[in-house]
């Protein structure tokens, strides 16, 4: 579910051969349009560009089942062994599982305001649900181990933001430093959304040109947007998916200033909601671990696809 956003309109349903058409086409040009994001708790409206819609107010997540290891200490990052050789040889790739399944746990620590260089917001939220319970969070990590094998079977180097390793967050502008640490050259955000039932699709979320204290995105807009072009139209022959019905004017690409793992990032990066954990329809996909495989899958070709130009 996005933050800080006002419930829009009722959007129409677009066609959709139409919409993945459109990304697909896309992908082989340069400049094609469209962070933190599936927050449980509303805050201020955001901003986002003229040509996408707003999304709607979240739902109130159903309860998250916990995880174990909730006593480990935190870790600043997880990364797989040494990598074989491969096409992505020599590549970092920094993946940011949404959120964290014992965050429930630990409203104090996730609530307490952080930087994120035009404003402050909450170090990070609990993120969704299904109706069934089964917790944004979980989807997360399961889809971003997946690509993690993926992309290390081609050379990658791959660390992740955290691995279950500790009770809560890491906080938005901690995710940034990690990726930013690691000189990494694309880092993707993996989230599923929360809005209202019939509202489908997956969407990819570009930063926004932003400078204010520590986030000045002028050098990672363009590339960003061409990672973020990428991975939609590979997602989308990966899963048959369509790009969201409500969110990106039916091209599965927006772009926001109000993220802090993006206002604050200095390296390439992307945000994408898989789809919505809400609609009945979306849900038995995400919880399905074929479909989760194939999600990884169309990440993952994304991110080789920008890495080798």
């Amino acid at each position: 579910m996005r933050d800080d956003e006002s419930v829009p309109p009722t959007p129409r349903r677009p066609a959709l051969f139409a919409a993945a058409t459109l990304i697909v086409l896309c992908l082989g040009a340069t400049g094609c349009g469209g962070d933190d994001t599936a927050q449980a708790r509303p805050g201020p409206a955001g901003t986002t560009a003229a040509a996408t819609a707003s999304s709607p107010a979240p739902a109130s997540p159903s309860p998250v089942r916990s995880s174990p290891s909730a006593t480990r200490p935190p870790s600043p990052s997880a990364s797989a062994p040494d990598a074989p050789s491969g096409p992505l040889s020599g590549k970092t790739v920094v993946i940011d599982p949404g959120h964290n399944p014992r965050n429930h746990l630990h409203n104090a620590e996730i609530g307490r305001q952080v930087d994120i260089g035009t404003t402050r917001k909450e170090c990070d939220t609990t993120g969704t649900s299904t109706n069934s319970g089964y917790a944004e969070a979980e989807f997360t990590l399961d889809v971003s181990h997946r690509m993690r094998t993926l992309l290390r079977a081609q050379g990658a180097k791959v660390v992740l933001t955290y691995d279950d390793d500790r009770p809560f967050g890491p906080c938005v502008d901690e995710r940034a430093r990690i990726g930013n640490k690691a000189g990494a050259d694309a880092v993707v955000s993996v989230h599923a959304d929360g809005s209202a039932a019939g509202n489908r699709g997956f969407h990819v979320i570009l930063p926004a040109s932003v400078r204010g204290g520590d986030a000045d995105t002028s050098k990672i807009v363009g590339p960003s947007r061409d990672l973020g072009t990428r991975i939609a139209g590979l997602f989308v022959r990966a899963t048959g998916s369509a790009p969201s019905n409500y969110i990106g004017g039916n091209t599965g690409l927006d772009t926001r200033k109000d993220l802090g793992g993006l206002n604050l990032s200095t390296v390439p990066k992307v945000f994408i909601e898989c789809g919505n954990m809400r609609d009945p329809k979306d849900a038995a996909l995400l919880t399905s671990a074929s479909w989760r495989q194939k999600a990884a899958q169309g990440i993952a070709d994304g991110i080789s696809s920008y890495l080798n130009g």
